[in-house]
């Protein structure tokens, strides 16, 4: 999967709001058919979401295109699928997998209304919403290659709220022990890590914080509610020129060094070696990918 620093949401029934989503700015936008469309919209909801993936796919190209559908235990899952897996879609962002089961599942569906209609390649994004999400996080990051990445949640009244109990702060110390089991089992199965998500709208400076939290942990991403958050969260994790240049230097001085045959050296105030430099090398690698995706850097 892309290296998405953020997927923003939109309601599958809000046709209005399409186009101002994608013109946020945001690498990915997420049609949601689930907890955001009332139960009599959704048929309607099914239609809209198509044609948006026909028409968004073609004038947005490098922006990843996802449905959010109703869970496996509904009766809207099959119906969800057969409309919006169209040519031009990213994914199926899956809600309430509890298991490596589940996914295969999904798979099922999503092998089925491929060849159906014509399309390949579909990935998921999943998150990890309910406790037995939480304690099979392992199994489900390793559970399919369509997974191209999981979140590690930390809404203040979303379903992992209600799941957990925790009771919410800002600075997310009452979800850091599952997040940070989420964001190990996404990286051990070479998965794209995202968090989610920062329910106070207006709040900037607060988003800011709780981004710059995630990207310290080891999240790359995360889910955003409003147009107004993408600018910054896409900011928190996009690196800037001091952190560019440092990295680059760090790897010009190190193979400077390998090659008249010192592996180790100070560079600056920090000694650095082999591990170093490979983690320069990586680093510097994103900055590339993520000036490919639709937001650029």
């Amino acid at each position: 999967m892309k290296p998405y620093r953020t997927v923003l949401f939109v309601p599958a029934h809000k046709t209005s709001w399409f186009d101002k989503a994608a013109e946020s700015g945001a690498d990915a936008v997420c049609f949601d058919l689930e907890d955001s469309v009332p139960e009599h919209l959704k048929p309607s909801a099914r239609k809209e979401v198509a044609a948006a993936i026909e028409r968004l796919s073609a004038s947005h190209p490098a922006m990843g295109l996802f449905v959010r559908c109703n869970s496996l235990a509904t009766p809207h899952i099959g119906r969800d699928l057969e409309a919006s897996i169209v040519p031009g879609l990213t994914g199926i962002f899956a809600p309430k997998v509890n298991n490596a089961i589940d996914v295969i599942r999904y798979d099922t569906l999503l092998d089925l209304f491929e060849r159906a209609n014509g399309v390949s390649g579909l990935e998921y994004i999943i998150p990890v919403e309910t406790i037995q999400g939480i304690q099979n996080c392992e199994e489900i990051a390793a559970g399919s290659p369509r997974v191209g990445a999981m979140i590690g949640p930390t809404a203040e009244h979303a379903d992992i709220a209600k799941a957990v109990g925790y009771e919410w702060t800002p600075e997310g110390t009452e979800s850091q022990y599952h997040r940070t089991r989420i964001m190990l089992a996404t990286k051990a199965a070479g998965r794209h890590p995202l968090t989610a998500l920062w329910e106070r709208i207006r709040d900037l400076d607060g988003l800011r914080e709780f981004t710059v939290r995630g990207r310290r942990m080891g999240f790359r991403g995360q889910v955003v509610l409003h147009p107004s958050h993408v600018s910054v969260v896409n900011e928190v994790f996009t690196p800037d020129d001091d952190q560019i240049r440092f990295y680059r230097g760090l790897l010009d001085t190190y193979n400077e060094a390998d090659a008249r045959g010192d592996g180790a050296l100070m560079y600056g105030d920090i000694h650095i070696d082999k591990a170093h430099a490979d983690k320069a090398e990586e680093w510097l690698a994103r900055v590339g990918e993520l000036a490919a995706l639709n937001g650029g850097v």
